[in-house]
């Protein structure tokens, strides 16, 4: 399988959460060099939501 993780060279979102009772885990790279990490459900859900806002498909909004 390929790896899936964002890079500045391969921007994006990835969020994985193995089984309903571990917790999810997110990486986020964006185009304009920022980048975020989270772990635990609500936090991955705040970085999502951020990077929808702020960073990947919001800059193609300006």
């Amino acid at each position: 399988m390929a790896d899936l993780t964002p890079t500045p060279d391969r921007p994006g979102l990835r969020v994985s959460k193995p089984s309903p009772s571990a917790p999810a885990t997110a990486s986020a790279v964006c185009h304009c060099g920022a980048s975020a990490r989270a772990t635990g459900d609500a936090q991955v859900k705040a970085l999502v939501d951020g990077y929808t806002a702020n960073h990947g498909p919001a800059h193609g909004r300006r």
